[in-house]
């Protein structure tokens, strides 16, 4: 089966809303199309998901990869940052799959995946 990684890293607002919208719209055809989907958040996009401080596209970024994760679509985020940053426990019980940014990019390698980066 093809593979498509949405890459979420740059932590501003075009790039917190595009990338987590295109992985909704990338969501509602996957399976149709025989598609996995996967997303990863890696520094500013997964320091974003530390909370929003009022902010309405952090927050609405929160809740797209919320509602994600809800649909069964993995959502991963680097280990390492979370446990520097002390969020690991936060992150995990939101569902989110916590794995070192090493180990992911190599598998999506392994995989084949097409990764797509916001």
């Amino acid at each position: 089966m093809a593979k498509v990684v949405i890459h979420l890293f740059h932590g501003d607002p075009d790039s917190l809303s595009a990338g987590s919208h295109v992985a909704e719209r990338v969501r509602q055809v996957a399976a149709d199309q025989h598609v996995e989907l996967e997303i990863y958040c890696f520094g500013p996009a997964q320091a974003a998901l530390s909370g929003s401080d009022g902010d309405a596209v952090v927050t609405e970024y929160n809740d797209q990869l919320d509602a994600l994760i809800a649909a069964g679509v993995p959502v991963g985020t680097c280990r390492n940052a979370a446990e520097a940053a002390g969020t690991e426990e936060a992150l995990r019980k939101r569902g989110f799959v916590l794995q070192y940014a090493r180990d992911a990019f190599v598998r999506y390698a392994l995989e084949g995946a097409t990764v797509i980066g916001f």
